[in-house]
């Protein structure tokens, strides 16, 4: 044993203690002069100098701070809310563990209260702004183009089991049944670019939040009459009836099989092969596209046949109840035999099989079928959209229970997904084979070490050096932002 580093268990410190064992292990393995010169002496002091507060984090500040400021959130003159939301990018984690990351890893000092009191009037002070720059961006990399825009919603729950007038318990698209949830929307452009969001109460029909969103996004940004698209949740007669008479184009998934029983049987005695496509005009002037894809009914299939083993294996157990029997998911193939008994309708089953492969879509445009198709397969920009925030930047569980701290953490979580997105469209654009999360987790070792040379006193920091896949992002986002 010649020396010891130091010890640590997080991967940070490692990578500290890593670098200041290089060097000494350099040291110690060089042929030995005779004499140790004076600029041997002069590294040694400089190396003596060094502590934990010398090297720190920058990585989420070099990447994630550059595209805050090129996208133009830098004009919120805000630094808490900077640092909570590239916090967000590099370490989605609670509020407290956040400013415990801040503090520890990039020296800066946050006051847990004083964040929370600034959680308490962030989105009614910033939200509006956070928006108009979101829209913005969107309309500069869209280059105003926004004829068409698509909207969804998510679910949102929490751990807390009480509710009040925002969090309530209603149908959770997440199995999470038991617990308080709001709904968040969220209106998107071409490739999934941000336009606007909104918060609403859990225990609300997803439908009903169409035309309101709409109309004040509308008025917030100017939006005119674009094309909607929207899916199939979202679609009532009302909504439909709505968005024409407020002169609103629109795509909306179908429910195939709730539509007439004319329609569906000259759907059924249609001979259906990979890539046919018919119109089908309705009595309120809308027109049904509707597709068939082999691929679609592989997949179709293999649901429901996944489908029926799961209740199969449930009847077997014995685990269900006449409360099984609904139309919800693959219980609408059980039914009663008897007065206790639950048994699988295999008629209905097989039935199910002749609308495997079709897809359905209702529109109010003149766009033709395949124009009609092609735009709303570019929904799934929204569904990816809604993924990223709850995987990478793991916007739920919330842990908040007051409204405005929730408001705030949602407002937060959009401000990332603005930046996320960017940095995934550069990274495409570069032809990086990075992926955004592997560009996300390269930044949490980008190191910047302080030090005081010996003679002059002066203060320098210098980046460490990186290693090939940081110096490749680091490159684009310079050269991009």
């Amino acid at each position: 044993m010649l020396k010891t580093i130091g010890s640590s268990s997080t991967e940070q410190e490692l990578q500290k203690l890593w670098f200041l064992g290089k060097q000494e292990i350099e040291k110690l393995s060089a042929q030995s002069a005779l004499f140790v010169s004076e600029k041997d002496t002069l590294v040694e002091q400089v190396m003596n100098s060094l502590g934990n507060a010398s090297i720190r984090t920058v990585g989420p500040e070099l990447i994630f701070g550059k595209i805050y400021d090129h996208i133009g959130f830098q004009v919120i003159e805000q630094e808490m809310f900077r640092h909570l939301v590239i916090s967000r990018l590099a370490f989605p984690l609670s509020k407290l563990k956040t400013v415990d990351y801040l503090y520890r890893y990039q020296g800066v000092q946050l006051d847990i209260d004083a964040v929370y009191r600034f959680l308490d009037k962030l989105n009614s002070s910033l939200k509006a702004q956070v928006e108009q720059v979101a829209f913005t961006h969107t309309k500069k990399i869209l280059e105003n183009n926004l004829s068409v825009v698509f909207y969804d919603m998510t679910t949102l729950y929490f751990e807390a089991s009480d509710e009040d007038d925002l969090r309530k318990t209603g149908f959770s698209k997440e199995g999470k049944h038991q617990h308080p949830q709001i709904y968040l929307g969220l209106l998107v452009g071409l490739g999934g670019y941000a336009i606007g969001y909104e918060i609403f109460e859990g225990s609300i029909y997803e439908g009903h939040t169409l035309i309101p969103f709409l109309e004040k996004a509308a008025a917030k940004f100017n939006l005119g009459k674009p094309i909607v698209i929207a899916d199939a949740g979202l679609l009532s007669m009302g909504n439909l009836a709505e968005l024409t008479q407020r002169n609103y184009q629109y795509i909306i998934g179908a429910r195939l099989k709730s539509e007439s029983k004319t329609i569906k049987q000259k759907i059924l005695s249609t001979s259906w092969e990979e890539g046919h496509v018919v119109n089908i005009k309705k009595d309120d002037g809308t027109k049904l596209v509707v597709a068939f894809s082999n691929n679609r009914a592989a997949k179709d299939q293999h649901n429901r046949q996944r489908g029926l083993q799961r209740l199969e294996k449930q009847i077997k157990a014995g685990r269900l109840t006449k409360s099984n029997i609904n139309n919800k998911g693959y219980n609408k193939y059980l039914k009663m035999q008897g007065k206790i008994t639950i048994e699988i309708d295999y008629e209905k089953f097989k039935a199910d099989k002749l609308w495997d492969g079709l897809k359905g879509y209702i529109t109010n445009t003149q766009l033709g079928a395949k124009q009609v198709i092609e735009n709303y397969k570019n929904l799934w920009h929204i569904e990816n959209a809604f993924r990223m925030s709850k995987t990478d930047l793991r916007i739920r569980p919330i842990y908040h229970r007051l409204r405005h701290r929730i408001e705030a953490h949602v407002c937060i979580s959009f401000t990332a997904y603005c930046i996320y997105k960017e940095l995934e469209r550069v990274l495409y654009k570069e032809k990086s084979t990075l992926s955004i999360k592997k560009a996300a987790e390269l930044t949490h070792n980008m190191y910047e070490i302080t030090f005081t040379l010996p003679e002059s006193k002066h203060t320098q920091s210098k980046l460490l050096k990186m290693d090939d896949l940081q110096t490749e992002l680091y490159q684009i986002v310079q050269k991009n932002f």
